[in-house]
């Protein structure tokens, strides 16, 4: 599943390539009415945690939700015909966007958006985001730490991929619990640096010296220290740790 760092980057690109335009709006699919945004101005394209929101002059703002498969395509000639799958084209003057896969792609009206903004938690790419409300919301949790990073209700945006790179970098188990004030801190700090790295890089970054490389996520062994990385089910995904860097408590 694209994570927030995935879906910042699309907002950022796409508003760069459409905001302020006219654009032609259509669901080769079949399976939205566009009618309400096509030849309209795009005001803006922000994200917020796995969510892009699309705000249209004179329209119900459009929300999508990636999911596990969705994707966008980018074309620099708008006139490429696009595929019969795509959900949704975004066509402005010099460049067109192509949905495909998403798993919501809906009109989302003022409360609706209210709704969704209400059900996120803080999310570490967005400049509004509390990073006190982002430290009560993880130690608050009942759960343990590697399930509550999974709730975009305590963070918005991290996926799996993020779950074991923070937390290694951390040094935290993800089975611990509970998670005193100063590591949430802690915590939600590396999380505003490596997936602002991550936006620009178009990847999980958690090494900035080795940008392809992880330190446990889907290895057999940690890069640090050569241990066989633990793996086992968490919060409904595999969890990845060190024996070594990540003591169980």
């Amino acid at each position: 599943m694209p994570e927030g760092h995935l879906i910042h980057r699309y907002a950022r690109d796409q508003h760069a390539a459409l905001a302020g335009q006219v654009l032609a709006v259509s669901s080769p699919q079949g399976r939205l009415d566009t009618r309400p945004y096509d030849g309209r101005r795009l005001r803006s394209v922000e994200a917020y945690g796995k969510h892009l929101l699309y705000h249209v002059d004179g329209a119900p703002g459009l929300h999508v939700h990636l999911g596990m498969r969705g994707l966008f395509l980018r074309h620099d000639d708008p006139e490429v015909p696009p595929r019969k799958g795509v959900r949704l084209r975004l066509a402005g003057a010099g460049v067109a966007y192509d949905l495909i896969a998403p798993t919501r792609c809906e009109p989302l009206p003022a409360d609706g958006e209210r709704a969704l903004r209400a059900s996120l938690g803080p999310d570490p790419l967005r400049a509004d985001a509390d990073g006190d409300e982002a430290v009560r919301r993880l130690t608050a949790a009942r759960a343990a730490v590697g399930t509550a990073l999974l709730d975009q209700a305590v963070w918005a945006g991290v996926g799996n991929a993020w779950r074991a790179e923070l937390l290694f970098l951390a040094g935290l188990d993800p089975a611990a619990r509970p998670v005193a004030p100063a590591t949430a801190r802690r915590l939600w700090d590396l999380a505003v640096r490596h997936l602002a790295l991550g936006r620009d890089a178009g990847q999980v970054v958690s090494d900035p010296s080795a940008p392809d490389a992880r330190w446990v996520y889907k290895r057999a062994t940690c890069r640090r220290c050569g241990a066989p990385v633990r793996t086992w089910e968490l919060g409904g995904r595999t969890a990845y740790a060190c024996p070594v860097d990540q003591p169980a408590a």
